[in-house]
């Protein structure tokens, strides 16, 4: 006869799902064995708070994305890997969701450490709070806070990760942690999002791993912008200092595409972020394209992935990133190239088959990731491409 598992089975199932696609430091999977995460999402079914996904625990009344919610568990697990924590440390988190990845903190720094953890929601912070306090975690410190500011009142800190996606890393911040300390958060540039981990030298920030991700965007930051198209049925999410021209684009898009194919191919399962990430570390024009199907039932050349796939936009032009079928190899059955608009498209296509070509060469190579603040001269920078933000110069590179 079987028998309904209990709270216990369900969260050691979860962790054997994660534990046995990557090892976790025993510090981490033994902290997501003891952490009950069911009650930081009370009125939940155990079995949905033990699924690895995302549950919502704030909507947003003004926009797609939520205000708040518990992260996939999944990548809770590599961050916290990314951030390898030790007894002792002084943590600072930004973005206190419901409480259990300060609870998951606290188990791990030990009763000789100590985790702070600030929202600037008010609802939030009480959620955590009630949450921490009914599971045991009445020392975790939680403040209604903006995150931009930090908490230096509690600082210096040894560690710090955002669990919030941040556009730009301000100097605030880089202040309340220890020259050695290390921060890990989700980055974005030019449209995508990596958990990094960052490691402070002085007044850099040298990354040393960075995993792809999601996550809600803090408040505050707007360097992001979103241009609404072809009568709303397409998207471009774009940086503040990119060149792009909505009256231009707007005409590019009436136009039937042509096509620039590379001989690279995929498999079903293949990831291909990779490509998207090359190419910001190379070229000030990558974007992303944010497609409809209304958009590709009025013509437009479906982009490889239809809400979210790179794209080279310089003026009134772009390029982005398609595929089609092709079964001259049936283990990467799919052929990756571009889509061209505007005067310009032939041009920004062939640039982007030329990063596709490159990352078919090496599929897992990632960029060196280094983060100055801004106005630091050129001359102390290392060699790279250098992305410009508000509070910081970002500078990428393949050795």
């Amino acid at each position: 006869m079987n028998s309904t598992p209990t709270v216990d089975d369900l969260r050691n199932a979860l962790v054997d799902q994660i534990v046995a696609k990557k090892p976790l430091p025993p510090r981490v999977e033994r902290a997501l064995r003891t952490v009950h995460r069911e009650v930081h999402l009370p009125g939940l079914d155990p079995a949905v708070a033990y699924s690895n996904r995302a549950i919502t625990i704030k909507e947003n009344p003004e926009g797609p994305l939520a205000l708040s919610c518990a992260s996939v568990p999944s990548t809770v697990a590599m961050m916290l890997g990314q951030l390898d924590a030790q007894s002792g440390d002084r943590i600072l988190e930004i973005g206190a969701g419901t409480g259990y990845n300060a609870a998951l903190l606290s188990e791990i720094v030990g009763e000789d450490g100590e985790v702070t953890t600030i929202d600037i929601d008010a609802d939030v912070t009480q959620h955590a709070r009630d949450a921490l306090n009914k599971a045991g975690y009445q020392h975790v410190r939680v403040m209604e806070r903006d995150g931009l500011e930090g908490a230096p009142e509690y600082g210096p800190y040894t560690r710090m990760i955002g669990t919030v996606g941040f556009w730009d890393i301000p100097a605030t911040l880089r202040a309340q942690l220890i020259d050695g300390g290390r921060l890990v958060l989700p980055l974005r540039w030019r449209g995508q999002t990596r958990s990094v981990v960052l490691n402070r030298q002085g007044e850099a920030l040298y990354c040393h791993d960075m995993e792809l991700c999601g996550f809600v965007p803090i408040v505050g930051q707007d360097g992001e912008h979103t241009l609404d198209l072809a009568d709303s049925t397409v998207r471009l999410h774009h940086d503040q200092d990119q060149d792009v021209d909505p009256a231009r684009l707007n005409d590019a898009l009436t136009q039937s595409a042509a096509e620039t194919w590379s001989d690279v191919r995929v498999g079903g399962e293949e990831s291909f972020d990779g490509i998207w990430l090359r190419a910001t570390a190379f070229e000030d024009t990558v974007c992303r394209l944010e497609a409809t199907r209304a958009a590709v039932e009025n013509g437009l050349r479906r982009p490889v992935i239809i809400g979210r796939s790179p794209a080279l936009v310089a003026g009134g032009s772009l390029a982005y990133l398609i595929s089609k079928r092709d079964d001259g190899d049936p283990e990467r059955p799919s052929l990756l190239g571009a889509a061209h608009l505007g005067p310009d498209g032939a041009d920004l296509a062939k640039r982007l088959v030329a990063h596709i070509t490159a990352w078919g060469a090496d599929r897992t190579a990632t960029p060196n990731l280094a983060i100055y603040p801004a106005g630091t001269p050129d001359s102390a920078l290392p060699a790279g491409h250098v992305i410009e933000k508000t509070d910081s110069r970002v500078v990428l590179s393949f050795a």
